[in-house]
């Protein structure tokens, strides 16, 4: 968002890492069971018509929601509580495109996690491109996919700033949100990303990189039944088939529950 809503209340979203994330993301990533053990933001009652609407057109709307240290969504004022957050990572490798129309159809928005490695063709760069044109936020997720701490800064930069150049040359627009791959950050990323005015992402859960998940009624079943599904949880998903195949039951599965997919327009960036 627009620095001008700096006014807003101040919030801390740039937390320091340390395992907060719940699962691990993809199998080589370490355990970090212990932000399966977030609290539950407090339950609140909010009028129908104080709920953001469904839908993927990307705005400067008035921030509504802040990301608390757990990374889930906290409302501001008076916005519907009951809400989840989509993110897709490691597009566009083969399945995004796809994903989008189904969300589109399904009139739920998301943030597309890009890695800058896919965007090596035209091909690549006209799918990124409508994706973005479907209305879906676009993120920065390293242009390599490699762990930040174990890189020397120099590097890490390069990592984070290369996407932000690509995107912004297919797209004209820099991604507004940043993750790191694993959920691994240092000082100097988060430091990197603060300056590019992006806000610092992991997750509440995930599980398509599990096997016991990889086919399209599994990770649909857990996605939507999991205990870690709370008010304002972060769900993390990827460029895989199965969630593809998936992603259909996730969303109606999530709705069935009560849950309003967020707009990410709608997340405040800046403090």
């Amino acid at each position: 968002m627009k620095k001008f809503f700096i006014f807003l209340a101040a919030v801390s979203v740039l937390a320091a890492c340390g395992g907060n994330p719940a699962v691990q993301e993809e199998d080589e990533h370490p355990k970090r069971e212990d932000s399966q053990q977030q609290q539950t933001l407090k339950p609140e009652e909010a009028e129908e018509d104080s709920a953001v609407p469904d839908g993927t057109e990307k705005g400067e709307d008035t921030p509504q929601y802040r990301l608390n240290d757990q990374y889930a969504l906290e409302p501001i004022s008076n916005a519907n509580p009951r809400v989840v957050l989509l993110t897709i990572d490691d597009a566009p490798d083969q399945f995004a495109l796809e994903m989008a129309k189904t969300l589109k159809k399904l009139d739920a928005p998301a943030i597309f996690f890009v890695n800058g490695h896919f965007l090596n063709s035209p091909d690549k760069e006209e799918m990124l491109k409508e994706i973005y044109d479907l209305g879906f936020y676009i993120g920065n997720h390293t242009y390599s996919h490699t762990d930040l701490t174990t890189l020397p800064e120099k590097k890490q930069k390069e990592e984070i700033l290369s996407v932000n150049e690509i995107v912004e040359k297919v797209t004209g627009e820099k991604p507004k949100f940043f993750r790191a791959p694993l959920g691994h950050n240092t000082d100097f990323s988060e430091q990197v990303v603060k300056e590019e005015q992006m806000l610092l992402m992991n997750w509440t859960y995930g599980y398509d990189w599990e096997p016991d998940y990889m086919t399209e009624d599994g990770i649909a079943d857990i996605m939507v039944n999991t205990p870690y599904l709370q008010d304002g949880a972060n769900l993390l998903m990827h460029d895989r088939e199965w969630t593809k195949d998936g992603l259909e039951q996730i969303v109606t599965g999530l709705r069935d529950k009560g849950y309003e997919i967020a707009d990410p327009g709608l997340i405040q960036i800046n403090e």
